[in-house]
């Protein structure tokens, strides 16, 4: 039993690598190919390629990763990151024409319409991405080029990923027109919408920073009528050079504004900043949990 707790963190990371590689080769397979709409990265050049010559898409994508991951493996993040990059490609890589082996699965895809197939296919991609990522994976192409790029010639990596999936739809562009091309592109913007969403969950909640003269009311209704815990910090004015309390809190979305009544009510002076956090940890929200 110890064994396997020990071992577990790994399990789970290697069945969410394969489970996102089978998210992402649906995606391509029920949506994106049979609309002509070509991803970013490699995969997006092997469905480019596979137009014209009729090659497996999913033999190009191994192959055109591994030049790449040998020039990039010391970019990789470590072994274990390498290694579960080389993992998650070669299983997109096999899923890919694996499942134009199943008799029930749709080979022309299960739609016609350019939306549907757009949106659908940025959702499963992005969740197969989110997947990946969440265990501590990449999935090559776009991923091992930016790193590349970034380290090679300092080119950031938001800038190396735009640069390279914009060359693929551009030239994407001159193959299945320019409509599927601008398809394209809102494929690529919401499927990173859905990673971030994949990865941060539905845990996004809301910061406050409250600046108040009436410390003790406002944080004694936070504690007491919402049960959130609160941290005074102190604080001084630049301009008055007086010393003041500033309360913090964490809250969820749905309680910002009873937050913001509490506050009005104890101190209608009362400063308050709110912002957004990815997630929050600890008491009274979800638990730490080893990776």
């Amino acid at each position: 039993m110890d064994q396997f707790k020990r071992f577990w963190p790994s399990i789970r990371d290697y069945i969410l690598l394969i489970a996102g590689a089978l998210v992402q080769a649906i995606s391509l397979r029920l949506f994106m190919v049979p609309a002509e709409l070509a991803s970013g990265g490699i995969s997006g050049i092997s469905q480019l390629i596979h137009h014209y010559t009729g090659w497996p898409i999913g033999v190009m994508v191994f192959v055109g990763n591994i030049p790449l991951f040998i020039i990039g493996w010391r970019m990789l993040g470590g072994r274990r990151f390498a290694v579960r990059t080389l993992a998650a490609v070669a299983a997109y890589s096999f899923f890919t024409e694996a499942v134009l082996w199943l008799p029930f699965f749709p080979q022309n895809g299960i739609t016609n319409d350019l939306v549907l197939n757009s949106l659908y296919g940025a959702v499963f991609s992005g969740i197969g991405y989110g997947l990946v990522y969440r265990a501590q994976g990449t999935s090559g192409g776009s991923d091992i080029l930016a790193r590349i790029l970034n380290r090679w010639r300092g080119i950031p990596m938001t800038q190396s990923y735009l640069m390279t999936d914009t060359l693929v739809i551009l030239a994407a562009g001159f193959v299945f027109g320019w409509q599927k091309a601008l398809y394209a592109i809102i494929v690529l913007y919401v499927s990173g919408l859905v990673v971030d969403s994949t990865l941060e969950g539905a845990g996004t909640v809301r910061t406050a920073l409250i600046i108040t003269g009436k410390c003790r009311e406002v944080a004694g209704r936070i504690l007491t009528e919402m049960e959130r815990g609160v941290t005074v910090l102190q604080g001084t004015g630049a301009y008055t050079g007086s010393e003041r309390p500033v309360i913090y809190c964490v809250v969820t979305r749905s309680e910002v504004q009873q937050l913001k009544t509490i506050v009005h009510e104890a101190d209608a002076e009362a400063f308050m900043v709110i912002g957004a956090a990815h997630e929050a940890l600890g008491e009274g929200f979800q638990p730490f949990r080893k990776q």
